[in-house]
């Protein structure tokens, strides 16, 4: 029987750009779009600087662009090591909501930074590497049927971005295994750091990137590695998760393209919050105040309750705040929005919005699927007595309900802006008009946001 390492590999190497379906291209270009936008506001994310500087001195200068940097390169596993973190850093990159997994944010800073050193790659070979990785992740993810234990974006994400590095490189089989061997044995990422609310979230994505562009040399250079790297008996499934069925799965790689399920984020917040984020700002357009609120809650699938149920305090960070319903919800309900700047330490630190977070929680309900985010109902109990329901069955920037291209580029607007390139954001649409016929991805992209 062919090894699961082997069906995934055999897929993510015999993809051609032209077999894509049209909905599929366009997905892969729409959503390399919004991760570079998001990657750029990273620039200004909070220890951005910090974690920059430290990848210069692990580093030294190298070929590699970083986002919104311009003049500055770093060598290529260090390049991705950046901007995974910049691109992740916000919790404004696209999703996979069934699979419980960010696959660009490791998956688009491997190729970028590979594609910067190994000389031009034509933007049909680097989109078409994207959309594989993506199929990678998402069906390590979706494949899983207990509770999330690790780091998805992280632990699964390695292995899509090796997927994806092989695909760009055009590398032969037993290369891409050692490959996948190399990333088994590099791959981590724990929910401790989600569970505390710390910066680690995004280095732990940033570590898989880098390691996912390290893993591809040492399989270049030769040296051998597991072969059984996703199922064998101490292989990444049966290690990291507690149950997982790959038939489906891997029957339906080359026939459901993943990258045409993810989700845009049109919040900066853990992607759990969104739907009740939503739903306040359903409430507030049908007359309800501020004010008025005594009580708010939100009664979502306990992996909603797991992500961001957890409390609104004094003293608080950006990461713990951005999966904070109870926090998130009181800026809606005093802005009526929550965007890349609600997470400075004056607006952390802010009296009335602290104290208004106090009477917002989550409950879990008792839905048994351990990947659900909806359906849920966001319940307002006001001081009048009154009580106002908003259901939610779908999620803004889901499949089921995307955003528009006007909400998209407004997207793409703003986080160029916010990460210090605020006329780019016109280049960027054109050449992403164009990419998959460019003759060299690295170079548009370094035209574009790394000018100078």
């Amino acid at each position: 029987m062919t090894s699961a390492t082997d069906r995934l590999l055999t897929h993510a190497l015999g993809v051609q750009w032209a077999a894509l379906p049209p909905e599929a291209q366009n997905a892969a270009v729409t959503f390399l779009h919004d991760t570079l936008g998001v990657g750029v506001a990273g620039r200004a994310a909070p220890d951005a600087d910090a974690v920059f500087r430290a990848a210069q001195g692990w580093s030294g200068a190298g070929p590699c662009q970083v986002l919104g940097r311009p003049g500055v390169g770093l060598t290529a596993p260090y390049a991705a090591f950046v901007n995974a973190y910049q691109i992740h850093a916000q919790e404004f990159d696209c999703v996979h909501e069934p699979a419980v997994a960010h696959p660009l944010a490791t998956v688009a800073a491997a190729l970028l930074a590979d594609a910067d050193r190994a000389g031009p790659r034509r933007g049909d070979t680097l989109l078409t590497a994207l959309a594989v990785g993506v199929d990678v992740v998402a069906t390590l993810g979706v494949a899983v049927t207990t509770p999330l234990r690790f780091f998805r974006p992280a632990t699964a994400g390695i292995f899509g971005s090796v997927a994806a590095l092989c695909r760009l490189r055009e590398l032969p089989l037993e290369v891409a295994r050692r490959a996948f061997g190399h990333a088994l044995a590099f791959a981590s990422g724990t929910m401790q750091a989600h569970l505390e609310g710390k910066p680690t979230l995004p280095l732990q994505v940033a570590g898989a990137a880098r390691s996912a562009v390290q893993a591809l040399d040492l399989a270049l250079a030769g040296i051998d590695a597991p072969q059984q790297s996703i199922d064998g008996p101490f292989g990444y499934l049966t290690l990291f998760e507690a149950g997982f069925n790959l038939d489906e799965p891997l029957a339906a790689l080359g026939r459901r393209w993943r990258v045409t399920e993810l989700s845009w984020k049109p919040f900066p917040t853990g992607r759990a919050a969104h739907g009740a984020i939503v739903a306040t700002q359903q409430l507030l357009a049908q007359g309800m105040q501020a004010h008025e609120v005594q009580r708010l809650v939100y009664r979502a699938p306990p992996l909603i309750a797991r992500l961001v149920g957890r409390a609104a305090f004094a003293g608080m960070g950006p990461a713990h705040a951005r999966l904070c319903f109870p926090y998130l919800g009181a800026v809606v309900l005093r802005r009526g929005r929550v965007g890349l700047d609600d997470f400075t330490p004056e607006r952390l630190a802010d009296a009335q919005t602290l104290q208004l977070a106090q009477q917002l929680s989550v409950q879990a309900d008792d839905n048994p699927d351990p990947a659900a985010f909806v359906p849920a109902l966001l319940e307002a109990t006001l001081a009048d007595g009154r009580v106002l329901r908003q259901p939610v069955a779908r999620q803004l920037g889901s499949p089921e309900w995307p955003l528009s291209p006007e909400e998209h580029l407004d997207k793409a607007r703003a986080c160029l802006a916010f990460g210090g390139l605020p006329h780019a954001h016109v280049l960027l649409a054109a050449l992403m008009a164009v990419l998959p016929v460019h003759a060299d991805v690295a170079a548009g992209l370094r035209s574009v946001l790394n000018p100078g």
